[in-house]
């Protein structure tokens, strides 16, 4: 044990399994908290020999306890947000759809709009859901559900009436609004600039800001409006603290958001960690990274924090809007429009990078991840060698020539566990077939980069899938190959552990804080319900936090 000079502990835990993701010490019985720092790790005796009268004491009975879960890629707002909507996540059969429409409908009589989440693009099996689908379950008032993703979301015809787009409207590459053969929009939106009319009808524009235009509020909300705002907020950190996470890098923002997370930290409420980027959209001009550098210049403590720029390169496979290098195998004649082009993108990566300040991008398809690999490259020539962790969102397709470069560049490869098709809930199809049996080997290639050498970040992308880590580590420790032939993608209990802590920290730039159970780091940690080690992985779900901690506080208690 490591016993710094305090006699006297802030809070102790004791009877536990703690998996420290410390090399120094990997394993021990007891934690000890001071001033909101880990203050040491050891057995019960010497923890207990920290213990005065005021020392709040945990029993853990035995189970596990590890560090703060970090939630390395979320969107905190808009997530919170949609745990009041209708949730259709693993729902199927137009009946189900049905009854699940008039139940919650008939609950809120007084919305503007009824909005679903988590439907699946298989939702009605083979047949593609039209606006038809949803007039004959709800006609009357104006009805709206996205995909997981979020990437595609459909309409009835009222919603699409009153949004002004049931005739279609121009939009820029890599956004669709399907039209039919009627000339009319067949329902289906795929992207942001075709669902957002739509979608604003919810009345929730703010919530989706920092997402869908990484702009300002205007009007500016009233005070009302800001406390309700600051309301969901808190409904989304609390939501986090339950499932164990003390850490969240978010993944979409604007000034906006850091203002209510900055008022709620004033008012002693802010129970986790957040870094809000500033979202980068292909209608800006380069001189907006003013205000990135801004940002990462006001925000920079260890409960709230800027620094990074996120950007969409493409889509997803699901809609055909992910970027490939070569046509989808269900669609010989099309690979995807980029939101950017490969050069636009090095100028605007050559210029970030020169800024001091990291860079996330969604990259979905091969083709974009292999364009954003190549703007890293374009950057470390231009700018010289740093230490910049530049991060390359999801990598759901890849090629083996560049699953090195994510090494030889020093990029994060930030992933979903819970994203690949038949690891978690989301269906084998039509993602599988859309990919092409030859791409399979290098889809979702979670242990080949972690083989090879590279940095694997894990995150849910909640609200695209449950925000819970526990959830996310057993979809990683069970993933199956979709063929006998294929490599295996699964991963160890440790490994997916660090994905969720150590590598955490490594990404947010705080390894030397944040991650591990050490005297010195931040104290944050999870206790939870049972030992995970002695678990076995098929079971892991029912493991459950039973108590999170985030600077020495008790956040969250079962």
């Amino acid at each position: 044990m490591s016993v710094q000079t305090v006699r006297n502990a802030d809070l102790i835990v004791i009877n536990a399994r703690v998996l420290t993701m410390d090399a120094a010490r990997p394993s021990a019985e007891a934690v000890a908290i001071r001033d909101g720092l880990i203050a040491a790790v050891g057995d019960k005796t010497e923890i207990e020999a920290l213990r005065g009268p005021d020392t709040k004491v945990i029993d853990a009975r035995g189970g596990s306890v590890v560090p703060g879960f970090i939630e390395a890629h979320m969107h905190l707002f808009s997530g919170a947000a949609e745990l009041a909507h209708l949730q259709l996540f693993g729902l199927h059969g137009f009946e189900a759809l049905r009854d699940a429409v008039h139940a919650y409908a008939a609950s809120r009589p007084d919305a503007k709009m009824i909005v679903g989440q988590g439907a699946d693009y298989t939702i009605l099996g083979g047949e593609r859901v039209t606006r038809h689908h949803l007039d004959a379950i709800i006609p009357d008032r104006p009805f709206l559900m996205a995909a997981p993703d979020h990437h595609t979301m459909w309409a009835n015809t009222r919603a699409l009436e009153m949004a002004g787009v049931l005739h279609g409207r121009e939009l820029t590459p890599g956004n669709e609004i399907v039209m039919g053969a009627d000339g009319l929009a067949e329902g289906e939106l795929r992207e942001n600039e075709a669902f957002n009319p739509v979608l604003k009808l919810a009345g929730e524009g703010r919530v989706r800001l920092g997402l869908s235009t990484g702009g300002e509020p205007d009007p500016v909300p009233n005070a009302e409006e800001r406390a309700g705002d600051r309301a969901i907020m808190r409904r989304g950190l609390d939501w986090c603290a339950r499932h164990g996470i003390t850490s969240v890098q978010n993944m979409d923002g604007n000034y906006y958001q850091l203002e209510l997370l900055s008022e709620i930290e004033a008012e002693g409420d802010l129970i986790c960690r957040v870094q809000v980027p500033f979202h980068y959209k292909n209608f800006m001009t380069i001189d907006m990274l003013d205000k990135a550098s801004d940002m990462a210049a006001r925000y920079k403590g260890e409960w709230l924090s800027s620094g990074v720029v996120k950007l969409f390169y493409d889509g997803v496979l699901d809609s055909w809007t992910a970027v490939m290098l070569e046509p989808y195998a269900d669609r010989p004649d099309w690979v995807g429009e980029p939101l950017f082009s490969p050069e636009e993108f090095k100028r605007l990566a050559v210029e970030i990078d020169r800024r001091g300040l990291q860079i996330a991008v969604h990259s979905i398809g091969d083709g974009a991840t292999r364009a954003v690999l190549d703007g890293y490259e374009a950057a470390q020539k231009a700018n010289g060698l740093r230490d910049s962790r530049h991060r390359v969102e999801h990598v759901e397709v890849t090629t083996a020539a560049d699953i090195k470069r994510f090494v030889d560049l020093g990029v994060i490869a930030s992933m979903q566990p819970p994203h690949p098709p038949g690891a978690m809930s989301f269906p084998l199809e039509p993602t599988v077939t859309r990919i092409g049996r030859e791409r399979w080997a290098y889809a979702y290639p979670t242990r080949t980069l972690l083989d090879a050498g590279a940095h694997v970040v894990f995150a849910s992308d909640w609200p695209v899938a449950p925000i819970d880590p526990i959830l996310g580590m057993q979809a990683a420790m069970l993933r199956k190959p979709w063929a006998d032939d294929m490599p295996d993608q699964s991963v160890s209990l440790r490994q997916a552990l660090a994905g969720y802590t150590v590598e955490g920290a490594y990404a947010g730039f705080m390894e030397d804080r944040k991650g591990r159970l050490k005297p010195g780091f931040l104290g944050d940690l999870v206790v939870l319900s049972a030992d995970i080690e002695a678990t076995d992985p098929a079971v892991l779900h029912e493991v459950r936090p039973v108590i999170t901690i985030c600077g020495g506080r008790v956040t969250y208690q079962a």
